[in-house]
């Protein structure tokens, strides 16, 4: 089976639960942010320390601006091109990771 990225059918929302979610074109519904089991706290002082410290990670952050500012134009705002690229690298991602991957 070939894994295809996900393009959100609409923008993402905030459920009643206080999850961002959006709905896929494939029907499904994704929950964007950490997993209830993960310390936000925790988290947080990582990728201060991450945005602070690590080249890598800036490289990656550089790397992005520079995506979506490619991919943006009048059909696809910069907001929808974030949405896109983290459903594609999420997508371009999970069958390295499987067990992280949603429902």
């Amino acid at each position: 089976m070939t894994n295809k990225p996900v393009t959100p059918h609409a923008g993402p929302t905030v459920d009643g639960d206080g999850n961002l979610t959006y709905i896929g074109d494939d029907g499904r519904r994704y929950v964007v942010g950490l997993p209830p089991e993960i310390d936000e706290d925790s988290v947080e002082r990582v990728m201060t320390m991450l945005r602070g410290s690590s080249p890598l990670f800036q490289d990656i952050e550089r790397l992005c601006h520079r995506w979506i500012s490619a991919v943006s134009c009048e059909e696809l705002d910069a907001q929808a091109a974030l949405v896109l690229l983290l459903t594609t690298l999420e997508t371009a991602l999970e069958d390295s990771y499987p067990e992280i991957t949603p429902d």
